[in-house]
């Protein structure tokens, strides 16, 4: 029962990490490219700030979220490498 809960968390978190980066890339720098271009990051549009660089940078951090999350996921398991 233990290894199903571990899992079911692990799943849990990957689609959280996916739906937040499915938003940002695909909802941000495509769906709402217009309305976010009206705002300046930088001196350059939102939406095409997010189109090509900050759905890169949302990716990365999530890499390391995701990093960060699984080793105190396992520690909560006792899941050893």
């Amino acid at each position: 029962m233990q290894n199903l809960t571990y899992w079911q968390k692990n799943l849990r978190l990957i689609f959280r990490c996916l739906a937040i980066w499915f938003v940002v890339s695909y909802g941000f720098g495509l769906l709402l490219v217009e309305p976010l271009n009206s705002i300046r990051l930088g001196g350059y549009k939102l939406g095409f700030w997010f189109a090509q660089q900050g759905s890169i940078y949302v990716f990365c951090v999530l890499v390391f979220y995701y990093a960060w999350a699984m080793n105190k996921l396992d520690q909560e398991f006792d899941v050893k490498e």
